[in-house]
């Protein structure tokens, strides 16, 4: 998905290259919310909590799973080669974590929470909207004439 003419390089550099970056800084902030979350949690609290498995395998250390318990893996990532179909992926991704964050903030009575997710939230919808900018750039530079 390497773009191919100045202008595609432009902007590919200012509005998707950063997305990788911050989705990691993400990553970060929800990790922090967790752990001040848990810190000073008794394994009696932890249990009560539903994370009694979690505390019998990890402590109080993070350890990155979905909902489930289902460990993080790079499977998640995916990628076909295809532009358009690589976007609409990461469309989709972007979408689901909106979701995600949504319905943690109606889960939560915590504004502070509350406040973070929401931040987290709208950055998701700001990636989709680059993403579907992508697709249309794409998608007019595919409609022209190619001379070389």
């Amino acid at each position: 998905n390497i773009p191919q003419t100045s202008s595609q390089i432009t902007w590919h550099n200012h509005h998707l290259q950063p997305n990788g970056t911050e989705e990691f800084a993400h990553l970060e902030m929800i990790a922090t919310m967790v752990y001040k979350l848990t810190k000073d949690a008794t394994p009696e609290q932890m249990k009560a909590a539903g994370l009694g498995d979690h505390f019998v395998n990890h402590d109080h250390a993070l350890f990155y799973q979905n909902a489930s318990g289902v460990p993080w893996t790079a499977t998640y990532i995916q990628a076909k080669g295809d532009p358009i179909a690589d976007l609409y992926e990461d469309i989709a991704a972007e979408e689901k974590a909106r979701a995600t964050y949504q319905w943690l903030i109606d889960m939560t009575d915590d504004v502070d929470l509350q406040d973070g997710l929401k931040y987290l939230r709208e950055r998701e919808v700001v990636h989709s909207q680059r993403f579907r900018e992508a697709v249309e750039i794409i998608k007019d530079d595919r409609s022209h004439q190619k001379y070389f």
